[in-house]
């Protein structure tokens, strides 16, 4: 199932990823779910020989969001957005997805090739959200239509931003 059409009227905001200069960051929105990752041979092969699970994630990001319970982890979007909106989460900090819920990252991950994550354990990271243009390119060559970018949803944003405590 791609990601929620009605994302985020159907979540709610569990963490905050922040950007290192201090100014932007994006939400995560919960709950997470089982989806394409879930099933994916080559996602699985990679968690487990990472001796990681398979957990719930829940969606990185608000206007340009990308539900990481979906995401296999194939780059077409990293390759596609022509302002580095986006990064392989695992080049900055090789963790396991779920601690990057309230995470600080600098930025400055692998952002432009396909085949720069670790494995297939990576997620594409929104963490430049703020520089998209609106241009639709990652959401046209998302496999799995893991990603919404729609910019009437900075408004939930906004909200978020002045109830969320964390």
């Amino acid at each position: 199932m791609p990601i929620d059409p009605e994302f985020p009227k159907n979540h709610q905001v569990i963490g905050k990823h922040k950007h290192a200069d201090g100014q932007h960051f994006h939400f995560v929105w919960g709950p997470g779910r089982a989806a394409e990752a879930s099933e994916n041979e080559e996602v699985k092969k990679s968690y487990e020989a990472r001796g990681e699970q398979i957990l719930p994630l829940g969606v990185h990001g608000t206007a340009v969001a990308v539900d990481w319970d979906s995401c296999i982890s194939d780059g077409a979007c990293i390759e596609a957005c022509p302002v580095q909106v986006y990064q392989w989460y695992r080049t900055e900090q090789d963790v396991p997805a779920i601690e990057m819920q309230n995470a600080t990252s600098e930025g400055s991950g692998e952002n432009s090739l396909r085949d720069g994550r670790k494995d297939y354990t990576d997620k594409s990271d929104p963490i430049r959200e703020h520089d998209c243009i609106w241009c639709m390119a990652c959401v046209s060559v998302c496999p799995p239509q893991a990603i919404k970018v729609e910019e009437s949803s900075l408004k939930f944003h906004e909200q978020a931003a002045s109830s969320f405590k964390g």
